[in-house]
């Protein structure tokens, strides 16, 4: 006999057999003779609609602010029950997700040669990264291209976008001093574009990126930006991106 079958025969107001008895005797589990649900309680349905409605003015909130919000109106639920509740209407706080920034199809992604590589002589290796730097009255964007061994700062440039135009910029400076082995890079979305792999791959530079998940492998040029915002910035209250560049100009220097 079906399962439908079976739970047909059970009767929940029996006088003698208790509903797990009967479940035993026609061979049914007892959790599937409920698998129909008996929905929502009375009293449970006004707090759900309570939950849609603050959904909608506050989407962000996920399970613990709903169960903070709804033992503030005076009813003291369980989180797991509100998360219950929410899973069951369908409702999800909107909150960034893994893979949120894709890649351009056309643009590749080199992968890592340099793990387990040491770097022991200047211009083996050179990495880049982009920072912002505060203004009084914004943010601007700080590229600098940076040798591995040596720790110095090639060539840096800035910009009030994040156009790829002050990145090849940056490459063309560094470039007029020297040219590197291995030019290391992480996967934001200025670097793989055809416009820079290209321009390096015409100077015969192997290119290298940070692997998924790797977010030390480009720590030494993160310990410059801390540098950078310890020194420069975070004292300071440039009014333009005139007065940061020439800070900038001063930093560099004097860091070198």
């Amino acid at each position: 006999m079906l399962p439908e079958g079976k739970r047909a025969l059970i009767e929940p107001a029996h006088p003698q057999r208790s509903s797990a008895r009967q479940c035993d005797l026609v061979g049914l589990p007892r959790s599937t003779s409920d698998s129909q649900g008996q929905g929502e309680s009375a009293e449970n349905l006004p707090l759900m609609r309570w939950l849609d409605q603050h959904y909608t003015d506050t989407p962000y909130d996920g399970v613990r602010r709903m169960t903070a919000w709804l033992r503030s109106q005076g009813y003291p639920v369980h989180h797991k029950r509100v998360a219950w509740w929410l899973h069951t209407m369908g409702i999800e706080a909107i909150y960034p997700t893994p893979h949120l920034r894709q890649g351009h199809p056309t643009h590749r992604v080199y992968p890592d040669v340099l793990r387990g590589v040491p770097s022991t002589r200047v211009h083996h290796v050179w990495r880049t990264d982009i920072t912002y730097s505060r203004l009084h009255g914004g943010l601007i964007s700080l590229v600098a291209v940076r040798d591995w061994c040596s720790r110095s700062v090639l060539s840096w440039a800035v910009s009030s976008t994040m156009d790829v135009g002050f990145g090849l910029e940056a490459f063309d400076q560094a470039l007029g001093v020297a040219r590197p082995d291995i030019f290391h890079t992480d996967q934001g979305a200025q670097f793989p574009r055809n416009d820079c792999t290209g321009r390096l791959a015409a100077a015969g530079i192997q290119m290298s990126m940070d692997g998924r998940g790797r977010a030390l492998d480009n720590v030494f040029i993160e310990r410059l930006w801390r540098t950078v915002q310890y020194e420069e910035v975070s004292w300071k209250d440039d009014e333009t991106p005139r007065e940061a560049i020439e800070g900038f100009a001063t930093f560099f220097v004097r860091y070198n």
